[in-house]
């Protein structure tokens, strides 16, 4: 009888914790790890919320990921008893002539089965007055999406994984050797060693540092500010009661999330910001991003001018240079994965993309070619 395989997952965020599961729940023996834990506040899948949504642009991946991944949610919702999906509805308003990305969209979401309305600026109005459509052109509404509980629904994958049988450490991977093929063991911070058959690293903004040769001018941790507002008292038109997830697609990106949980209104410009350095970067936001959030919001959201900020947070994207995933294994190491570049859009499919991940280590197959690292090489040929 084969004698199942061990897997090391360095990294217990929405792409590690999602992939240990999947793994274990195929059979393999899985040790999870993590420096600070699931969904922890340096993590780039840390943080209350993120956006559940599938208008993607076309000739792309994500919104058939998202199909599969809104399925995965309800799944596991379902079996744990616990809501983390709140389908509020997305709302893209298209307020840059270049529609481009919106129109190509559609195509996509119709393949994808995703429910999906276009709506008309005057029908915009009238369902959402509280929002100021002066300069949107038309949108895309999408009934089934909405926003995912973010730091919470990390460690529920990780209670579910520890309680079927894996095992969860809560340390670090010395970063030394690990470019030295072959990789028979990893050194952790308390000294002990640990061997596996397969390693997956899903590090989000580490693994640049973890794998300096070949991650190390691909994956950039970039510094973004969140903001949260908080709505004048007894006013629920800008809570998830009221108003949808909504994205902008103007000469910026500006994209929200309605007041949940008394936590306020979230808003945020999706521009990649500065280089930040996810272990020591100090988390304050910047001034002028918040001087340009407040204006747009005054534009926007009329009701909520010189709403109080009541909060902030400062997380990161682990960008790559096209805005696609890395799931591949180490060009020199066939018995390590390196699974990461979320480039901000991430979290939602982790689900979807741990099955995937799952099902290629323990069928020794070969990644979608938009993921691998060889496209680097090609695109600096070219």
């Amino acid at each position: 009888m084969k004698s199942k395989p061990r897997v090391a997952v360095i990294g217990a965020g929405a792409f590690g914790g999602w992939t240990a599961l999947h793994l274990l729940e195929r059979g393999a023996r899985v040790t999870l790890l993590d420096a600070w834990g699931p969904g922890n506040s340096r993590a780039s899948s840390g943080g209350e919320t993120r956006i559940m949504r599938a208008t993607y642009g076309p000739d792309q991946p994500y919104t058939k990921l998202a199909a599969r991944a809104l399925k995965l949610w309800q799944k596991y919702e379902r079996r744990w008893k616990k809501q983390f999906l709140h389908r509020t509805g997305v709302l893209w308003m298209v307020s840059s002539r270049n529609d481009a990305y919106e129109c190509g969209s559609l195509a996509m979401l119709r393949e994808g089965r995703i429910k999906f309305k276009e709506l008309s600026t005057p029908e915009m109005k009238k369902r959402w007055p509280q929002i100021n459509f002066d300069d949107v052109h038309w949108g895309i509404f999408e009934p089934e999406c909405g926003y995912l509980d973010a730091r919470s629904s990390c460690q529920a994958a990780a209670d579910a994984f520890i309680a079927e049988g894996g095992a969860y450490r809560q340390l670090a991977v010395s970063c030394d050797g690990l470019e030295s093929a072959p990789l028979r063991s990893l050194t952790l911070s308390d000294g002990s060693q640990l061997k596996a058959d397969h390693y997956v690293f899903a590090c989000g903004p580490w693994l640049g540092k973890l794998f300096p040769d070949t991650l190390g001018k691909i994956i950039r941790p970039t510094k973004q500010d969140i903001f949260f507002f908080g709505p004048p008292a007894g006013d629920s038109r800008f809570t998830d009661a009221h108003l949808p997830v909504w994205g902008d697609h103007g000469n910026r990106f500006f994209y929200g999330i309605p007041g949940s949980d008394r936590r306020g209104f979230k808003v945020a410009d999706d521009t990649r910001g500065a280089a930040f350095d996810p272990t020591s970067g100090e988390r304050v936001v910047s001034q002028p991003t918040l001087k340009r959030v407040r204006e747009y919001i005054a534009f926007r959201f009329p009701a909520m001018k010189d709403a109080p900020l009541i909060e902030t947070r400062v997380c990161q994207y682990e960008q790559t240079p096209d805005s696609h995933f890395v799931v591949d294994r180490h060009p020199r190491m066939d018995n390590v994965w390196l699974l990461g570049g979320g480039s901000g859009h991430g979290f939602k499919h982790g689900p979807a993309l741990g099955e995937i991940v799952a099902d290629l280590i323990l069928r020794d197959s070969e990644p979608d070619a938009v993921w691998r690292l060889s496209r680097f090489s090609k695109q600096q040929a070219s």
